[in-house]
C-alpha cells in the first residue's frame, strides 16, 4: 500500500483548512444542491447550461472537500521550537536581498498546503525555499529558478 503524503503546516494553517472545510460542507454544498434543484426545474437537462454549470461546481466542491480532508488528516504540525533556529527551516521567515543590487524580500517558508506567494508564503518545495533551507544569516545562495539562476544573500531569519 502506498504511503500517504504528509503535509507540513503551522497550527494556524491547519485551522484555516478546517474552516474552509467546514464552510464547504455546511454552506457551499447546500448552495450547489439548491442550484441543481432549480436548474432541474427548467426542464430538458440535455440542453440546460445552468444544470451543467451547477454539476461542474458540485464536482469541484466535492473534490476540494476530499482534498482538504486528506490534507488535514495527514497534517504534520511544525513545532514552534523547531522554528527557533539560526538557520532557515520550515516555518522560518527569511529576509534576503537579490545580488548584486536587488531589493529586500521577505518570505515565510511553509508547507505546500499553506503556500500563498501573494501573502509572502512560499512552499518548501519551491526552488527558492529548497535553496534557502539550512542556510544561515550572511550566506550567499544561488537559486535556480524557471527564469534562470539568481544569487541572494540572507539578511535575517525569524
Amino acid at each position: 500500500m502506498a504511503t500517504e503524503k504528509v503535509f507540513p503546516m503551522t497550527q494556524a494553517g491547519k485551522e484555516k483548512l478546517i474552516q474552509e472545510l467546514e464552510y464547504l460542507k455546511a454552506v457551499k454544498r447546500k448552495e450547489v444542491v439548491e442550484r441543481i434543484k432549480i436548474a432541474r426545474s427548467f426542464g430538458d437537462l440535455s440542453e440546460n447550461s445552468e444544470y451543467d454549470s451547477a454539476k461542474e461546481e458540485q464536482a469541484f466542491v466535492e473534490g476540494r472537500i476530499t482534498t482538504l480532508e486528506n490534507m488535514i488528516r495527514n497534517a504534520k504540525i511544525i513545532a514552534e521550537a523547531a522554528m527557533a533556529s539560526d538557520s532557515v527551516t520550515l516555518g522560518s521567515s527569511v529576509t534576503f536581498v537579490e545580488l548584486p543590487d536587488g531589493d529586500e524580500e521577505t518570505y515565510s517558508i511553509v508547507g505546500s498546503a499553506e503556500a500563498d506567494p501573494f501573502e509572502g508564503k512560499i512552499s518548501n518545495d519551491s526552488p527558492i525555499a529548497k535553496s534557502l533551507l539550512g542556510k544561515k544569516v550572511g550566506d550567499q545562495v544561488s537559486v535556480q529558478t524557471p527564469g534562470g539562476e539568481m544569487s541572494v544573500r540572507i539578511v535575517s531569519i525569524k
